[in-house]
């Protein structure tokens, strides 16, 4: 099982569902994920719920009209095929109107953040 296509099909479901919260279980990966997708407009919010053993993530996802505000995610790098960028190579998705998140030697941060500061890294997921 990959942790983190989990997540983007929960969040996929639960849109396509029109659900108001979805719910999964907690890693730091995870929730370093859901702190950028609340950074970009793309959750209202998230937090972390239960004792130490058996922790859950829940996300309050977000609405245009009817319509949920993610269009559409996307797993690149998995766990049989990793994907890695350097700093000047990291992709713009959708012509810059959605977000590539990366798993960087300085933590979880945005295509853009990483470009910036010319931080190569695993590509992990686009979202827009």
């Amino acid at each position: 099982m990959d942790p983190i296509a989990d997540m983007l099909t929960r969040i996929r479901n639960g849109q396509n569902a029109s659900l108001t919260t979805v719910a999964m279980p907690h890693s730091k990966m995870k929730e370093s994920i859901a702190r950028l997708l609340k950074k970009e407009g793309y959750i209202s919010e998230h937090e972390s719920t239960g004792d130490k053993q058996h922790k859950t993530l829940s996300l309050k996802l977000k609405y245009a009209g009817r319509a949920g505000v993610i269009e559409g995610l996307k797993r690149i790098s998995r766990p049989g095929i990793r994907t890695y960028v350097r700093g000047k190579d990291i992709p713009r998705v959708r012509g810059g109107l959605g977000v590539a998140i990366l798993s960087t030697s300085h933590g979880v941060m945005t295509g853009r953040e990483a470009r910036k500061q010319n931080f190569g890294g695993e590509v992990l997921c686009y979202i827009w």
